[in-house]
């Protein structure tokens, strides 16, 4: 019996038994090892014990995609793989594919329906509990007309249930699963108010679903299994320059460099301005509030944007090219101030001379084999920023932005991108980032000069265009891409 007489709860020794139980089936639900150290199960005992669990439910725990469409003028990534390579290219990313579902989706992304006319009441959302911590189970209640007897069952996949044994009722279960009977709805349903789930497997970001049945009715929750997340937070002051710095990259553009600088000053005297600096030769800039890191030579693009976030203490940032310039139409305080307000914003971009360059990304996941299709929309956005008419929501913006620093460093710019590359961040992005762009503050920009050194290095060739549809091929699991 697990109920123990003397405390009216499972037994701890059980419990314990229990957990290394769970954590097996955990393990092979995973690709983890479990709590001892043992192998893992065998791939057909693993399946049979997804099959027994996934049975309990009526739908699939993860989103089944089919094939999807490419748009017109799409370029089909998997012609830009070389032949020899094709086979042994596609096994890795299905690997990798797989590792990323399985950081990233859970039995939360389960679609569940709610029986019309049930007796069972139960927590549709919100039930959070910390890993391996009890919690009681809000909510749970059988409304039933009068019978003879009365009982219900509660089963999970992930942690134990407890409850305590009341006067008037049988109690049975195994950890994983309670069925309490009771001749008295009133005893029953107090039994249900004392019901106690401890999930078994450490996770900071995970779930589970329980399934309570009573006689033909059978109800589905949701449970999320959620490490707290510690706030950092940014007591930022009164002046601007506490609010934001201003980062730049530069490669063998000093003069421009310096029209850029100048031009700040001008405007903000005392906001900090990071430079990445991947040129030949460098030459060192001076000034109060500058901060300039020196990289090997031509790193590259991304490589230089990682560095210079890297760097920032603010809470915000404000991303510019080294040839932009300030104006009077400049005014960075409007942005913090939309950000501020609207603090579910993450990049707020403004405009280059008039050009907003707002594009969306319309993202199809695909099968596992083939993968996905993107199309990147220029010039469409999703709809207006509630509150500010001059804004609009879009999924990617112009080099001109104001960005939460936390946010673009979890993010990161890919540094296997040296040359041409800007919409490949909010591709990475995508999901995690809230972007929005705004007509009513911008930037100017310097007259285009260049010199065959630094163009040789700039202009995007052949092999660095079939590099980045290549990677698109594998890092983003993408069958076609359209750069509309």
């Amino acid at each position: 019996m697990l109920v123990d007489p003397r405390t009216g709860t499972i037994r701890a020794a059980d419990l314990t038994k229990q957990k290394r139980t769970t954590a097996g089936l955990t393990a092979v639900l995973h690709g983890g090892g479990t709590e001892t150290g043992t192998e893992q199960l065998a791939d057909s005992e693993g399946r049979a014990q997804r099959e027994k669990w996934y049975s309990l439910i009526s739908s699939s725990p993860f989103p089944s995609y089919g094939t999807c469409t490419c748009p017109t003028d799409s370029v089909l990534l998997k012609d830009h793989i070389p032949k020899d390579q094709y086979e042994e290219l596609m096994k890795r990313r299905a690997k990798a594919q797989q590792q990323h579902k399985a950081r990233t989706t859970s039995v939360l992304s389960s679609l569940l329906f709610a029986k019309p006319n049930s007796p069972l009441g139960y927590p549709i959302q919100g039930f959070t509990v910390r890993p391996l911590t009890t919690t009681l189970i809000p909510g749970l209640v059988l409304k039933a007309g009068p019978r003879e007897s009365y009982k219900v069952s509660l089963n999970v996949s992930k942690g134990v249930l407890t409850a305590k044994n009341l006067p008037g009722l049988t109690l049975k279960g195994d950890g994983e699963s309670l069925v309490a009977e009771s001749s008295s709805l009133v005893t029953l349903n107090n039994l249900l108010t004392t019901v106690s789930y401890t999930s078994t497997v450490y996770h900071i970001h995970t779930g589970d679903l329980a399934v309570f049945q009573f006689e033909n009715h059978k109800a589905v929750f949701p449970i999320s299994i959620n490490q707290p997340i510690l706030p950092v937070l940014y007591d930022i002051g009164t002046e601007i320059s506490s609010h934001v710095t201003i980062t730049t990259k530069t490669f063998l553009r000093y003069p421009k460099l310096e029209v850029l600088l100048s031009s700040i000053r001008s405007f903000y005297s005392n906001i900090k301005v990071i430079i990445a600096d991947d040129s030949f030769d460098p030459q060192k800039i001076t000034g109060d509030h500058i901060q300039q890191f020196i990289m090997p030579p031509a790193q590259g693009w991304f490589a230089g944007r990682n560095l210079a976030v890297s760097q920032v203490i603010t809470k915000y940032f404000l991303w510019v090219d080294d040839d932009f310039v300030f104006t009077e139409e400049t005014k960075i305080e409007k942005l913090v101030e939309i950000m501020e307000e609207v603090p579910e914003l993450d990049v707020l971009g403004g405009s280059v001379q008039g050009n907003q360059f707002y594009f969306t990304l319309d993202y199809q996941e695909g099968d596992e084999t083939e993968g996905g299709c993107l199309n990147r929309k220029s010039e469409e956005k999703f709809h207006q920023l509630p509150g500010y008419p001059q804004c609009s929501l879009a999924s990617g913006v112009v080099n001109f932005f104001l960005a939460r620093t936390d946010a673009v460093q979890k993010v990161g710019f890919d540094p296997k991108l040296e040359r041409v590359a800007h919409s490949e961040f909010f591709m990475d992005g995508m999901g995690s980032l809230m972007v929005a762009s705004c007509s009513h503050v911008s930037i100017g920009h310097q007259s285009h000069t260049s010199t065959a050194r630094y163009d040789s290095f700039r202009n995007q060739v052949t092999r660095d265009e079939e590099f980045k549809l290549r990677l698109h091929f594998f890092k983003n699991h993408l069958k076609c891409v359209r750069y509309g």
